[in-house]
């Protein structure tokens, strides 16, 4: 019994690995990049590259693990989720209002330090952020989002919380 139960899963495992989730791969440079739109001093592109836009853009570098399934879904799923919170490659399409919001939490993320997330470093060690470029980050998110005009909907929110 418990043998088939064994060779049964081994089946499964061995038929799962046929079902792969589509890969998050660009063939180049998308329109609608931040870089389009807005300036992203090579430096700071440095960072954004080595430690955000694995699961923050149209172009994941995949790990060897991602042959594996079921790795390669649950990494599937999470780039998803990155993407859908933030995408640095649509970033272009983003509303003032939403490209103002994104900015200033791209700047708490990296400053409280919940980004990247502690997961995603146990295998990418090269993509923590130092305290310099934490505050790198942090400090261009927080003077591009400045260069954004706020929308009149939320000047008018920040002249209540004045008075």
């Amino acid at each position: 019994m418990l043998r088939n139960i064994l060779i049964g899963l081994l089946v499964v495992l061995v038929l799962i690995q046929f079902i792969r989730p589509e890969k998050n791969q660009s063939s180049g440079p998308s329109p609608n990049d931040i870089a389009t739109k807005y300036t992203v001093p090579t430096d700071v592109q440095h960072v954004l590259s080595r430690s955000c836009y694995d699961c923050h853009s149209n172009n994941t570098t995949y790990p060897w693990y991602d042959n594996i399934q079921p790795i390669a879904w649950w990494l599937a799923h999470h780039i998803e989720e990155g993407k859908d919170e933030l995408n640095f490659s649509e970033f272009a399409t983003y509303s003032p209002k939403r490209a103002r919001h994104k900015l200033e939490e791209v700047g708490e993320a990296v400053t409280d330090g919940w980004m990247p997330l502690e997961s995603y470093l146990w295998i990418h060690h090269d993509a923590k952020l130092s305290p310099e470029n934490a505050k790198l980050i942090a400090n261009w998110a927080s003077q591009l989002r400045n260069q954004i005009p706020a929308p009149a909907d939320e000047k008018e929110e920040h002249h209540h919380e004045e008075h």
